[in-house]
């Protein structure tokens, strides 16, 4: 698993590589034109199954830590849609990646490679 860790607040969200690749895409993309938005996420059973929000900024730092050595392959699909969602009201809203095993192609499901996020 993968960290994102949010500031100096000591808060670390943990998504798998592949997922947290392509997410940090999306938001250094929107960061690199100054645009601040909120992340948001659903959170793994394991810590109440609820959903958690961060506001990001430019100002604030982040640092993306990567469990493993390879960079995967990027579905061109799931950037557009992370796109498309951080650029609406709600900011950017994590959602599974299409046509994942467990997600019938809605982008909404859940399995293991990509499914809730565990903020420690």
């Amino acid at each position: 698993m993968g960290k994102l860790l949010y500031g100096t607040s000591g808060i670390e969200i943990e998504f798998d590589d592949r997922t947290l690749t392509h997410l940090q895409i999306v938001i250094a993309a929107k960061l690199r034109r100054k645009e601040s938005f909120f992340f948001s996420w659903k959170d793994d059973p394991a810590i109440g199954d609820g959903r958690s929000s961060i506001w990001l900024d430019s100002s604030i730092p982040l640092y993306f830590k990567f469990a493993g050595g390879r960079v995967p392959a990027i579905n061109r699909e799931w950037l557009d849609i992370l796109t498309a969602s951080s650029n609406g009201s709600g900011g950017l809203q994590f959602t599974e990646e299409p046509g994942a095993p467990g997600t019938n192609g809605s982008g909404n499901g859940h399995n293991g490679a990509s499914g809730p996020a565990t903020v420690r």
